[in-house]
């Protein structure tokens, strides 16, 4: 048997983080056992759903990598087999059709509330009765699963066990509304019946569905796939994960500057271990993934260890999977990769410096863009009159160099301090503030390498301008 998963979001809104964990869990595990992944829209409420949400769930799992070998399948385009199916149900009186009005069904539900009763459709309660024997063909209804009134529904949990449902807590749930639209729960399991998908993986909001649904299976003479059930994401402070917690959407952690790979590995985390271990690569997460390792208890997004793991595959990834989701970045910030050096020389030298793509972004425009004005603090501190001797120096000393390398340029700092007879800090930092614009950068000589000898040129000059702007203010 091929191992089939699916992950089927409905497009009402974007795809938050716990949808993208079902997806990661339902990737992973056809993955590991060699079988496909479906990717299913489950559109069927018409009044909710948009085009923006398709288009939004789409994005996210391509830029999380999670590749679908079947779909986006769409239940809105499949509306002939659910009724196909709906109709079959009621040839064989295994479903019925039901003519009680909303009004009258509030009304029973009132009095089983007064009576102390289980609020429920009850098919025998007298006034339905009397509505669906009193109705004629044509009449507005809905069509209803005929539940089994005895017995009970048992399913092996691949997370959480045994579980166990009586047919007596489960009323007949409408399968066809009166606009002659199926509902989910129905829809739901012609698909997965025709799809051919052998393992359902979604979360714990769906385990009372899941007996409904078993039933309908059976009753169209359908396998019922095996069900796992994943417990839910909490925010730092335990309450279920919201936008008050901050990012909900997987879009808005690519706008924050996390890498695909790094909010993987950690979403991956958030419910499913292996030992001890916190990294995992893509090919290690496939190989050792399996559903009875998933936890049964909550798990609580921890944003600090998510920067932590960002921070890492910043630093450890090819500078050109790095520079390929960096790019975002910078068409936001205008900066214009070509117009500098290799963009995966400069990742390499400031990357480990940077916990998120929108930090690198911000620390490496210098390399690519001029500035007409320096950081006031920075300059206020490093740009002074005593600073001009030993950029001028410098100064003299870069633009003599035939060769422009980073052992070079530190000869250079070496042979300032020398001659002059100061420490590193006299130069290097006047020249840092020189350069990059800023007080802070990897070191002096590499970024003075890579920004390339006639912008280095320029700046210092513009730097000694500005000390000589200022002494003449001072005076």
């Amino acid at each position: 048997m091929t191992v089939k998963t699916r992950f089927a979001p409905s497009p009402t809104g974007y795809l938050h983080v716990g949808g993208a964990r079902t997806a990661l869990y339902s990737w992973l595990f056809a993955k590991s056992q060699g079988g496909e992944f479906v990717l299913r829209i489950e559109d069927t409420d018409l009044e909710r759903n948009s085009q923006e949400a398709v288009d939004a769930i789409l994005e996210g799992m391509q830029w999380l990598g999670l590749e679908w070998n079947e779909g986006p399948y769409f239940q809105t385009q499949r509306f002939d087999r659910y009724n196909e199916m709906v109709d079959k149900l009621l040839a064989e009186d295994k479903a019925y059709k039901c003519y009680a009005s909303k009004e009258l069904l509030d009304e029973v539900r009132a009095e089983q509330e007064a009576n102390k009763e289980m609020p429920r459709y009850d098919a025998d309660h007298p006034k339905i009765k009397a509505v669906n024997e009193a109705a004629k063909e044509g009449d507005p209804c809905v069509i209803r699963f005929r539940n089994p009134k005895s017995g009970s529904v048992v399913f092996d949990d691949q997370i959480r066990g045994r579980i166990e449902i009586s047919n007596s807590q489960m009323d007949d749930l409408i399968i066809r509304r009166t606009d002659g639209s199926p509902t989910y729960n129905f829809c739901v399991v012609v698909d997965d019946w025709d799809m051919g998908i052998t393992h359902v993986i979604r979360g714990e909001d769906h385990i009372n569905n899941t007996p409904r649904q078993i039933n309908i299976y059976k009753a169209l003479g359908a396998p019922v796939p095996t069900f796992a059930h994943c417990a839910m994401i909490l925010g730092d402070d335990g309450a279920k994960l919201s936008k008050r917690h901050g990012a909900v959407s997987v879009m808005q952690y690519r706008d924050m500057g996390y890498l695909p790979v790094a909010l993987n590995n950690y979403l991956v985390r958030l419910g499913w271990s292996h030992g001890d271990q916190e990294i995992f690569s893509q090919e290690e997460m496939i190989n050792l993934f399996s559903l009875n390792a998933i936890s049964k208890s909550a798990s609580a997004f921890n944003t600090d260890k998510l920067l932590w793991l960002n921070n890492h595959y910043i630093k450890t990834s090819e500078p050109e999977y790095v520079a390929e989701h960096l790019q975002w970045h910078l068409d936001q910030k205008g900066i214009n990769k070509d117009n500098g050096p290799a963009i995966t020389e400069v990742i390499k030298l400031v990357g480990e410096r940077c916990n998120t793509l929108v930090e690198l972004a911000d620390q490496i425009a210098y390399f690519y863009q001029d500035f007409d004005a320096f950081d006031a603090d920075a300059a206020k501190k490093h740009l002074r009159g005593v600073a001009k001797e030993p950029l001028e120096l410098a100064l003299a000393k870069a633009e003599a160099l035939t060769e422009w390398t980073t052992e070079n340029l530190h000869q250079v700092i070496a042979d300032v301090c020398a001659e002059l007879e100061i420490g590193m800090g006299k130069i290097g930092m006047p020249l840092r503030v020189a350069v990059t614009g800023g007080g802070q950068s990897p070191s002096v000589d590499a970024v003075m390498q890579l920004i390339g000898k006639e912008r280095v040129v320029a700046r210092i000059k513009m730097a000694l301008a500005f000390i000589a702007e200022r002494e003449a203010n001072a005076q």
